[in-house]
């Protein structure tokens, strides 16, 4: 089977598909994901401890850049006087919901940078509706 192009894995990751497969329904909701895809069965956590932590990663460097290139470009923008307020306030509520709205982003996201440079090989995926027996 080739492998997929990074292109292809972070397209589908950005919409919130399986980076594998394509397919929808990673998510039962929001913040809930699904242990693996239901189409393909690649598991959203890989086995390595701490895996988690890339994710969580990715999610804390955009929410900072977000945050940073709102302050930046305000600032540019209105100078030379700067709405200070608007800066601290914005810039409080920007750095509070960014990681909420871009959790299931980089969930997705690091897995699909994950598998491009670790590819799991087929046998090592949990099909659909089986359990781990361990």
């Amino acid at each position: 089977m080739a492998r997929p192009s990074l292109l292809l894995l972070l397209g589908r990751a950005l919409r919130l598909r399986c980076p594998v497969c394509g397919t929808r329904g990673l998510f039962a909701g929001w913040f809930r994901p699904r242990p693996a895809c239901p189409t393909c069965g690649q598991p959203l956590e890989r086995s390595e401890e701490g895996y988690y932590l890339g994710a969580l990663l990715l999610n804390l460097v955009v929410a900072e850049l977000a945050l940073a290139a709102l302050v930046v470009g305000v600032v540019l923008v209105t100078w030379p006087t700067p709405p200070w307020r608007l800066v601290l306030y914005g810039g409080a509520t920007l750095a509070l919901v960014t990681p909420f709205l871009f959790y299931p982003f980089s969930k997705t996201l690091w897995l699909a940078l994950d598998l491009y440079f670790q590819p799991e090989p087929p046998e090592a995926m949990a099909r659909p509706g089986e359990q781990d027996s361990s």
